[in-house]
């Protein structure tokens, strides 16, 4: 059985009514938005932030969820499928998960709307029902992954980033959504409790530790997920390369910057890189501070009684960092 199944198996009967409740929240009468909504739907990925928001529910109320639990994997997922749709635009990306991006196939004006839609889509389910904490927990997430963005283009054309302010741009944009999912889980159970700080702490860790396996991949030589060197060539910086950055001397920062920078496109000069950063230690580091993320992780799911949701969730965290992709 494969590792996602075998994860979503104690909350298999929730997810299948949320897929029919969050096809019903994206439902409108204008036709146009119905056939683009219908093509989204069709088009899902693994769907990990809902069964985060399920597992985490179940985990600490014993296995109960209720409408709240709905409710709020909906909300998510809308409001993250708004960003994507966004984020397509943004980049000018033809393909999403090997299909045709919303641009690509109805352009840029209408998938803006579309994001838009959704987004409203997602806040009107949370304010027609009340769940006004859920949807706080959900705002911030979108805010922190939008300053996320922009502090990262502001400072990563520098090159010289801290390792600080690298997990500060990690943090909120990738690990906010994953810790916005299991936060909102116990939220949805358990309103006003301490388990909600505690599950969006160890939705943080795991978020981290998934952006520095990331990070990996562009060091790999199995051509898996991206091509080896993508992130060089975008001049995107990655733990490994900003760990050795800080670490050797000036002329050959100098040279790893301005390969980076002005010879990125040269296919033996970015191996150059890989192979620099390599043999100073960067992977080896980047390893040794994604193995933390994920010790912290389990540490805080340690103090729960067993249930299948407990396992499933230690399966989740040991899948971000041996996933091949």
């Amino acid at each position: 059985m494969k590792v996602i199944s075998k994860i979503k198996l104690p909350v298999e009967t929730e997810m299948e009514l949320f897929e029919k409740k969050f096809t019903q929240s994206m439902s409108s009468k204008v036709a146009l938005l119905n056939r683009i909504t219908h093509f989204i739907v069709n088009r899902k990925g693994k769907q990990m932030r809902p069964m985060f928001v399920f597992l985490v529910a179940k985990m600490v109320s014993d296995g109960e969820v209720n409408e709240r639990t709905y409710r709020g994997a909906s909300v998510i997922e809308l409001i993250h499928t708004a960003t994507l749709v966004h984020d397509d635009v943004v980049d000018d990306s033809n393909r999403r998960r090997g299909f045709f991006s919303i641009n690509a196939l109805w352009k840029n004006k209408i998938a803006v709307l579309v994001g838009d839609y959704l987004l409203s889509k997602g806040l009107l389910l949370s304010i027609d029902n009340n769940d006004f904490d859920l949807l706080k927990i959900i705002s911030v997430a979108v805010r922190e992954m939008s300053e996320g963005e922009l502090l990262q283009i502001e400072k990563a054309r520098r090159l010289d980033i801290t390792e600080d302010v690298y997990y500060e741009i990690i943090r909120q944009k990738t690990a906010t959504l994953i810790a916005a999912c299991c936060s909102l889980g116990a939220a949805s159970v358990k309103p006003d409790s301490a388990e909600v700080e505690k599950m969006k702490h160890f939705g943080e860790l795991i978020g981290m530790a998934f952006q520095i396996k990331d990070d990996l991949f562009d060091y790999g030589n199995e051509r898996i997920g991206k091509p080896t060197g993508i992130d060089i060539k975008e001049q995107k910086m990655t733990l490994p390369l900003i760990h050795v950055l800080n670490k050797v001397s000036d002329k050959e920062k100098a040279w790893v910057i301005n390969s980076v920078k002005n010879h990125n496109k040269d296919g033996k000069r970015v191996r150059e890189v890989i192979n620099f950063v390599r043999d100073n230690g960067g992977l080896d580091y980047a390893v040794t501070r994604m193995k933390d993320f994920q010790q912290q992780a389990l540490s805080l799911l340690a103090v729960y009684p067993d249930s299948p949701y407990k396992d499933s969730l230690i399966l989740m965290v040991n899948y971000v960092i041996e996933r091949k992709k």
